[in-house]
C-alpha cells in the first residue's frame, strides 16, 4: 500500500471538471488502472444513483458493469472518488461506512468554492481514515523498477 497517491493532471482534472458539472449534486467515479500497479490510468465517470448535493451512490446495475469490464481489463479501482458540495473534501461516516476497497485511494473534491476547489486522498480501511499526500504529475515517470526501465505515460 502507497503513501502517497500519484495521479497524472489530465486525471485530476477531469475529476474536478465531472465535480464542477453535476455540482450541486454530488459527482462520483473511478480510475482504473493496472492490478498491482496502484497507478490510476483509465478515468471512468459515473452517475450518482442518488441525485442527493449531500450523498453519493453507484447505480448497482452500473457498478457490477463496471467491475465485470475492469476484470477483462486485469485492472482495479485504483482511485474511487467522489465530490462534497457544501463541505470540506474529508470522508463522512456514510462516506467511511460505504467504503469497501481497502487498497483504493478515496479521493474527495470540495466544490464548495466555485472558485478554488479542495481535493485530497484517504485510505480508508475497516473504519480507520488516513489521509495521504497528492503527488500531481503530468506523466508517470516509469512504470517498473529495474535496469530495462522504460518511461510510460
Amino acid at each position: 500500500m502507497g503513501v502517497v497517491l500519484q495521479i497524472r493532471r489530465d486525471l485530476v482534472d477531469a475529476m474536478v471538471a465531472h465535480a464542477r458539472r453535476d455540482h450541486p449534486d454530488e459527482a462520483c467515479g473511478v480510475i482504473a488502472g493496472p492490478e498491482g500497479a496502484d497507478r490510476p490510468e483509465r478515468f471512468i465517470p459515473m452517475l450518482n444513483a442518488a441525485r442527493s448535493p449531500t450523498f453519493y451512490e453507484f447505480d448497482s446495475t452500473d457498478l457490477l458493469r463496471l467491475y465485470r469490464d475492469m476484470e477483462s481489463r486485469d485492472e482495479v479501482p485504483v482511485v474511487i472518488y467522489h465530490s462534497h458540495t457544501a463541505t470540506e473534501a474529508y470522508p463522512s461516516r456514510t462516506d467511511i461506512s460505504y467504503a469497501s476497497e481497502p487498497d483504493a485511494h478515496y479521493v474527495l473534491v470540495s466544490t464548495r468554492d466555485p472558485e478554488v476547489h479542495e481535493l485530497r486522498s484517504f485510505r480508508i480501511v475497516e473504519g480507520v481514515v488516513t489521509e495521504e499526500p497528492v503527488e500531481v504529475v503530468e506523466s508517470y515517470r516509469f512504470a517498473h523498477t529495474g535496469p530495462d526501465d522504460v518511461p510510460e505515460n
